[in-house]
């Protein structure tokens, strides 16, 4: 198998990255705006955190600097603190509702 020359010139540049960054960050927003099941909210939000460590990649090599990448590692302890906190509030919404909307929300208040 041989490569193409166009294939082979190609370079992958931090642009790429950002154009894919963004692309799953409106993936996520749309997700959080249209969806009403939490479950599926909680993953559009997980996938725009994921694009925001894209983009802290991105810039961390495009600058030559490690400060973006110890930004993504400060994220991801952030995002399983949420994943902790979260997924107890659905399930305490699930077990007492046997649904998990966006609406149940207010049966938390107490």
């Amino acid at each position: 198998m041989s490569i193409s020359p166009l294939v082979a010139s190609l370079e992958i540049t931090p642009s790429y990255y950002l154009v894919l960054a963004s692309a799953l960050f409106s993936i996520g927003a749309v997700g959080v705006l249209v969806r009403r099941n939490v479950l599926v909210m909680f993953m559009s939000v997980e996938l725009m955190l994921n694009a925001v460590n894209l983009t802290f990649v991105a810039f961390a090599k495009a600058l030559n600097d490690t400060a973006g990448q110890v930004l993504v590692f400060f994220t991801l302890v952030v995002a399983a603190a949420e994943v902790a906190v979260g997924l107890a509030i659905i399930v305490a919404i699930f077990r007492r509702r046997r649904s998990a909307t966006a609406d149940d929300l207010t049966v938390l208040k107490g």
